[in-house]
């Protein structure tokens, strides 16, 4: 898969886009998948409840973020790829306090999170390099589906080094 160019998504976008670097993107995929799993699953439920400070989402919620968004770039990547041309944006502030990540169980997080990543995969996987050039408007910006795809490996990298750096988690 060929690297999204800029101009293939917004400049939010281009700091996930730049955390994939020059790696192929499919192996980082398939690779953080087993490394978040690993990492979450060998968490105890009191320890998914630690923040680093006052208003900061917990393990639980970060995770949870982390769920919400694959789900939201898969689904952008899915309906640009039919051809589907504009969708709204999102607010994940507004996502994560209209729903109750600190209550579930951090396992059944790391596994819900491992589980749709696979189911990502396969979609992701299935493109065809046509598909991948299509293009959509998400929160008043232009994208091309595979920089959905590079947004899903750089949001992941985004939040691992989050985890290790502020969270002390590795």
């Amino acid at each position: 898969m060929t690297k999204p160019k800029p101009g293939d998504y917004s400049p939010f976008a281009a700091g996930y886009v730049g955390l994939v670097g020059d790696n192929n993107v499919i192996n980082m995929l398939e690779q953080q998948m087993d490394t978040s799993y690993k990492l979450f699953s060998n968490l105890t439920n009191e320890q998914g409840l630690y923040a680093y400070a006052p208003d900061k989402w917990t393990v639980k919620q970060a995770l949870g973020h982390m769920i919400d968004t694959e789900r939201t770039f898969a689904y952008r990547a899915l309906v640009f790829s039919r051809n589907y041309t504009e969708l709204p944006g999102f607010d994940q502030d507004v996502y994560v306090n209209n729903t109750d990540f600190n209550s579930q169980d951090i396992k059944d997080l790391a596994e819900e999170f491992r589980a749709l990543r696979q189911a990502n995969l396969y979609m992701v996987k299935a493109f065809t390099d046509e598909q991948l050039a299509r293009t959509g408007i998400a929160s008043n910006h232009l994208f091309t589906v595979i920089s959905f795809v590079y947004m899903l490996a750089g949001h992941e990298r985004h939040h691992l080094n989050l985890f290790k750096e502020r969270y002390g988690i590795e």
